[in-house]
């Protein structure tokens, strides 16, 4: 599987960004995909995270974000709305075989994509 994050840019704080990772192979509805982010100086850190129907949020983005996927298009999003300047981190896209938070257990991985939120 092969992942490709797009969408991220600069904002302001309050704002939304809309970031993609769309997928080749046809397995695509068989994998858990998850968003992390890793912000300079920082280890990288679970956001969210989708099987089938099933979401799981960390509490830092919990009714601010909203992970979604199309499985025709091999397609997972991260629509991310109220954004913070605590937000600011480059965000990887992954997919796995377990809906985890654990970053070890997530078999392939998009190359990022910036999010910037300014104050």
């Amino acid at each position: 599987v092969q992942l490709q994050a797009s969408g991220g840019g600069l904002v302001q704080a309050g704002g939304s960004l809309r970031l993609s990772c769309a997928a080749s192979g046809r397995t695509f509805s068989s994998y858990v995909m998850g968003w992390f982010r890793q912000a300079p100086g920082k280890e990288r850190e679970f956001v969210a995270s989708m099987s089938y129907s099933t979401t799981y949020y960390a509490d830092s983005v919990k009714g601010r974000f909203t992970i979604s996927r199309d499985n025709a298009k091999n397609t997972v999003y991260l629509q991310m709305n109220s954004l913070k300047p605590e937000d600011t981190a480059v965000y990887y896209c992954a997919a796995g075989r377990v809906a985890t938070m654990k970053i070890g257990s997530y078999d392939y991985w998009g190359q990022g994509t910036q999010v910037t939120v300014s104050s």
